[in-house]
């Protein structure tokens, strides 16, 4: 690892940092330290230090802006990529737009919407980045990313850059072809949008945020929906009629606006947060017969 550090400080590819707390960089403010976390400055030198890691074959696994997301205690070994500042452009084409993978999900649905562009209403409060919100297909209000993608640059582990079409990407419930059959990093995406009336836009994204804030608790570290909707049943509202609702484990509770958030009062681990989901698990097996799975990203050492 010392070897790859030096070399990959030569090439100066952006901010490189040691032994970095993933929780400084997750919604939840959970995560232990991280091998290794590098934020690339460029397309160019997220390639460069891409073709670093396979050379000296480090583990290795990406970030945007950290929702949905859950990092172990004992934080993660290997390479953490960050994208963000570098990868954050955004260009426009009439209804067609092409944008970093590390650009801001709600900040790109704000500044399109007031064009007059339609499409990403639904993504007014998803608090995640553009490349993590195609990797998983975010969605909310009945849409999500696949219906708006038309092709993602995707930089896979050997070092090649390549196009994605929509169908390629094989999109399904909060699901694409990255998270198993071919992991890689989404540099960039192009939307499809359409013109429509900018007040009509805005007032539909302004409906959404308030939705959010009044039955979400973003006043509290979390990461966002924790289960997947088990259709056509929905997480929260299992878990609710399970009077799970505010049941908490260390500094981990269920949040009392939204079964199907788990937030952090202060002090919670990421042991807490997975005792937490176990015990949500079980519970609703045991009264309906459903089984739960995560929505969450759980990553890290065991």
């Amino acid at each position: 690892m010392k070897e790859f550090i030096s070399e990959l400080k030569e090439l100066n590819v952006g901010k490189v940092k040691e032994n970095e707390l993933l929780a400084n960089h997750t919604t939840i403010k959970i995560g232990g330290p991280a091998d290794l976390l590098i934020e690339p400055s460029s397309v160019d030198n997220l390639k460069k230090a891409m073709e670093l890691i396979r050379k000296h074959k480090v583990k290795w696994i990406t970030i945007g802006r950290g929702s949905n997301l859950l990092v172990s205690d004992k934080g993660i070994e290997g390479v953490v990529i960050k994208l963000g500042p570098g990868l954050d452009q955004l260009e426009m084409s009439g209804t067609e737009i092409t944008v970093g993978g590390g650009y801001s999900l709600v900040s790109l649905a704000t500044s399109i919407s007031r064009k007059g562009l339609s499409g990403l209403e639904f993504a007014s409060g998803i608090p995640g980045s553009v490349g993590g919100a195609v990797y998983m297909n975010a969605g909310a209000h009945g849409s999500d990313i696949s219906n708006i993608l038309k092709k993602a640059l995707v930089l896979f582990e050997d070092g090649k850059l390549e196009w994605l079409s929509k169908d390629e990407m094989e999109f399904s419930y909060r699901t694409s072809v990255l998270q198993k059959k071919r992991p890689g990093v989404v540099v960039e995406a192009v939307f499809q949008l359409t013109e429509g009336k900018k007040d009509q836009i805005l007032a539909e994204m302004q409906k959404n945020k308030d939705y959010r804030k009044e039955t979400q608790p973003w006043n509290f570290p979390c990461a966002g929906s924790i289960f997947r909707n088990p259709l056509p049943n929905y997480a929260g509202k299992l878990i609710e009629v399970a009077g799970l609702k505010g049941f908490s484990i260390g500094g981990a509770k269920i949040s009392e606006m939204h079964g199907n958030f788990i937030v952090n009062t202060g002090t919670a681990k990421a042991e807490d947060v997975l005792a937490l989901i176990q015990h949500v698990k079980n519970t609703i097996y045991d009264l309906y017969e459903v089984k739960m799975e995560t929505e969450v990203e759980i990553i890290g050492r065991k």
